[in-house]
């Protein structure tokens, strides 16, 4: 195959292209965590309960798991400079409509326009930054693109707090209107245009099974809390949802080009660590969405202060990176990542031991050990799920385990939201001023549902340790 693209650009054309690509991914992430510490005040001012706002943070994650396959088909096919600055563009129309929602089902509605356009801003960007910087330079230039996306989910939730503090929930989305504005006009002058002209035919019907499986799962699990489903419905939700991605394997079996070879889960560590990521990230994408609530909704914290206690569980996770590589090298793969993650799922259900007369300084700390063992469970599940891919598989590989991150993370919020509803209205002593309890039994729910997970890390050869592959910077999450 061979690119088409224009004529090399200049030093400082390259320049501006990475501060716009990087720019992008940091708007594309803070996003997925800054409206957490803001719930509470969304369902004030749109007259909701705060403990059924779920569906703002499932429309952007589910969305964006559902556009990764399209992406790179969209950049070859039209050319990564129409692509990249329609993906702003939509990305930046979404957050002027969300910041103008008057009602719940409408900011759903409008996280789903804004998703789309987030969805498109990594893959797009970094496909952009292959293909015109030379082999010598791509990785300084990948790490640069990739430190801005790592920074905006650390620093999303205290943003997100301080902005409804001193001013209102609108800000978290109306910040990025003028950001959209300038890259669009960025992009139209300095983004270079590129395609393959050889582009294969994309698989549609897989696409449709995979995204009908996806959404009716989400549906399903949400549907009996928060959106009132009948029994029968959620039933017949559950087996399409199992029917599509069973009939995707039927499929991929047969298609000269599925989007995601079967083969790939020939690969022992990859199969593991895929089936892993899945599961565990349920839990670990729950907690930023509960930890919030709990905050603010039982323990009277307001949105800043909210913010703010996340700051440990940050500071924590970038300390402890290097503390993994040792343990993985010394120990291999099996051992660490069952200890762990169990560790992780007992520290999710310590949290139900929480109180309003709990001393501020174990609330710290046990937020920031919380934030260590997650934090080294993201890069040994991601350095084990990625390491044996090679050259052939990259591509692919790595593009269905960026959908299995953002669909586990839709997942988990959707899962919390079930069992936080489910244990509202079960529970006797959970009242309006007192949602403790079913916080207390929420936790609980999730930490055992990630520590089971260890179950499918104790499935590892004894043998897969040694030298860890070298990750790409933008999959430390």
């Amino acid at each position: 195959m061979t690119d088409t693209a224009t004529a090399q650009p200049d030093d400082r054309s390259l320049s501006i292209m990475l501060w716009l690509v990087a720019t992008g991914f940091f708007m594309q992430t803070l996003d997925s965590t800054i409206v957490n510490t803001a719930l509470p005040a969304m369902a004030r001012s749109l007259g909701e309960a705060p403990l059924r706002m779920q569906g703002v943070v499932i429309a952007y994650s589910l969305t964006m798991a559902m556009m990764i396959p399209v992406s790179g088909w969209l950049a070859d096919k039209l050319g990564t400079k129409r692509v990249f600055f329609s993906a702003i563009l939509v990305f930046t129309i979404g957050s002027l409509l969300c910041a103008k929602a008057q009602s719940l089902q409408a900011l759903v509605a409008y996280r789903v326009v804004q998703g789309i356009g987030g969805a498109m801003l990594l893959p797009v960007g970094r496909l952009a930054v292959l293909r015109v910087f030379p082999a010598e330079r791509y990785l300084s230039a990948l790490a640069f693109v990739a430190i801005p996306g790592l920074i905006g989910p650390l620093i999303g939730p205290t943003l997100g707090g301080w902005l409804v503090q001193i001013a209102s929930w609108h800000w978290i989305f109306l910040i990025n209107v003028p950001v959209g504005v300038i890259g669009c006009i960025a992009t139209n002058l300095y983004m270079p245009d590129s395609r393959n002209p050889a582009t294969p035919r994309f698989d549609l019907a897989g696409y449709l099974l995979l995204a009908v499986g996806m959404v009716a799962l989400t549906i399903s699990l949400d549907g009996l809390a928060d959106l009132g489903l009948q029994h029968a419905i959620v039933l017949v939700l559950l087996i399409l949802s199992f029917g599509c991605f069973i009939a995707y394997g039927l499929h991929a079996t047969r298609a000269a080009q599925p989007i995601f070879s079967l083969d790939l889960f020939k690969i022992h560590t990859f199969s593991v660590g895929l089936l892993g990521n899945l599961f565990a990230r349920i839990g670990s994408g729950a907690m930023p969405y509960l930890i919030p609530l709990l905050l603010q909704v039982s323990l009277g914290y307001s949105a800043f202060e909210a913010g703010m206690m996340m700051l440990p569980v940050a500071a924590a996770g970038m300390l402890s990176k290097r503390l993994v590589t040792r343990l993985i090298e010394r120990y291999g793969y099996r051992p660490v990542l069952v200890v762990n993650t169990v560790l992780v799922g007992l520290m999710m259900a310590s949290f139900a031991l929480t109180s309003a007369h709990q001393p501020l300084w174990l609330r710290l700390v046990q937020l920031a050990v919380f934030g260590a063992v997650n934090s080294m469970q993201f890069t040994a599940m991601n350095t084990l799920t990625l390491k044996d891919l090679g050259t052939g598989g990259a591509s692919s590989g790595n593009s269905l385990f960026s959908l299995v991150q953002m669909l586990s993370m839709s997942l988990g919020v959707t899962v919390a939201g079930a069992i936080l509803s489910t244990f509202t209205g079960l529970l006797p002593r959970v009242t309006e001023t007192n949602s403790l309890p079913a916080f207390h039994a929420t936790f609980l729910c999730v930490g055992v549902i990630t520590a089971a997970t260890a179950w499918i890390f104790g499935q590892l050869a004894p043998e897969v340790r040694g030298t860890l592959r070298k990750p790409d910077p933008s999959e430390s999450n």
